[in-house]
């Protein structure tokens, strides 16, 4: 599929997300109100309000002052307007890399016969790392709408980079769905490229990349690894506490040993890793396949929503392992959906690229063939090969 083919189903993807989820953001006002109680209860409300406010367009609270009526005016007019530019530059931040991700992805995975279930997924895993690059980009001006902008910033922008939460999981499920069904319309009438067997270097790449996950899955998420993570790197003033921000880009989850928990449930739980990091590996094996060609940039992408996927995975596990529905609500069920995004956006690219390079040096990222290109395009073996 060509860019120019692909522009289409992922503005219409990009624009159905950022409408999703300005019209969940809008929402978190209603919950507030009193008849709330009589739909949802009290731990469910509380739950949907924390899902929401990230997405709020408008403030949840009123900024402190020195007191007087003036001044308290003023505070709360201009603390008002860094709050709206802080939301408008998430919308517009979700909406762009949202859009990149998915011409990058309809470009190299078309959704064609045999590829359109990779496509549907790998759009899917996309939304929440869009989601949270966007409540990144814009945290800086959100902190400073809160009248405390030099007061912990990087752990408060730890906190902010992790609230994009499950509602960006729900409304990129539903964004891709339709980036899906408007693309398979656009390539319809064009030359599908086949789709490639898979490389016998594929196993060697998706061990080596999966190694890659492992090793902050098993051994940074470590409690005593962790730990030493978040307390190593001091600071002072400003930037206090650089620790929080990279337990939030380095760390995939958390390991505890059997002796602080029974054996039976640490197993059960390390099963979920296990299932996370089969998920993985069985991606990266089939990613080389499902490429249309082999580059760095669509490995290090593909690499990134297996990740996601594999991390969604888990959570749905942990999901049916929880029991504390009849204490806070099934809401709190779904908390844990899209955490850990920003590890696996740092780890997934990471994957992806060592992927790349155990295919480069097996002479296994050459593309599809001569004359069967994307879009019906024709071009000889030289041209390929500068592509």
């Amino acid at each position: 599929m060509t860019y120019r083919r692909a522009v289409i189903p992922a503005l219409v993807g990009g624009l159905l997300i950022t409408l999703l989820l300005w019209w969940a953001g809008a929402g978190a006002g209603a919950l507030r109100l009193p008849g709330t109680g009589t739909v949802f209860d009290v731990q469910s409300a509380s739950e949907l309000r924390r899902w929401l406010t990230p997405w709020a367009y408008e403030s949840p609270g009123t900024p402190l002052s020195d007191g007087s009526a003036g001044s308290t005016w003023a505070a709360s007019t201009g603390y008002a307007d860094l709050y709206r530019t802080a939301m408008q530059i998430r919308y517009v931040a979700v909406f762009a890399f949202f859009l990149a991700g998915a011409l990058l992805l309809l470009r190299r995975i078309p959704p064609t016969r045999g590829r359109t279930p990779a496509t549907l997924l790998a759009l899917w895993a996309w939304g929440p790392v869009a989601g949270t690059l966007a409540v990144t980009v814009s945290a800086p001006w959100l902190i400073a709408s809160m009248g405390r902008g030099g007061f912990r910033v990087l752990p408060r922008l730890a906190s902010a980079t992790a609230s994009s939460g499950p509602v960006v999981v729900f409304a990129a499920l539903m964004a891709s769905v339709v980036t899906v069904v408007v693309a398979r319309v656009t390539v319809k009438d064009t030359d599908p490229p086949p789709r490639r067997s898979t490389p016998r270097a594929a196993r060697l790449a998706a061990s080596a990349g999966t190694a890659v996950i492992a090793f902050s899955l098993v051994i940074l998420s470590y409690q005593s690894v962790a730990a030493r993570i978040q307390t190593s790197a001091g600071g002072s003033g400003l930037l206090s506490e650089p620790g929080d921000p990279l337990r939030q880009w380095l760390l995939l989850g958390g390991w505890t040993g059997p002796s602080t928990t029974p054996l039976g449930d640490w197993l059960l739980y390390r099963a979920a890793d296990v299932v996370m990091l089969a998920v993985v590996w069985w991606a990266l094996r089939l990613l080389p396949g499902l490429l249309t060609r082999t580059t760095a940039p669509a490995m290090a992408v593909g690499a990134v929503c297996a990740t996601v996927l594999a991390l969604l995975a888990s959570q749905l596990l942990h999901m049916a392992m929880d029991d504390t529905v009849a204490v806070w609500g099934p809401v709190h069920l779904f908390s844990r959906l899209g955490e850990n995004v920003p590890a696996a956006l740092t780890f997934g690219g990471a994957a992806g690229l060592v992927a790349f390079g155990v295919l480069r040096m097996a002479g296994a990222t050459r593309p599809v063939a001569a004359g069967h290109h994307p879009g019906g395009e024709t071009r000889t073996a030289a041209e390929d090969v500068h592509r």
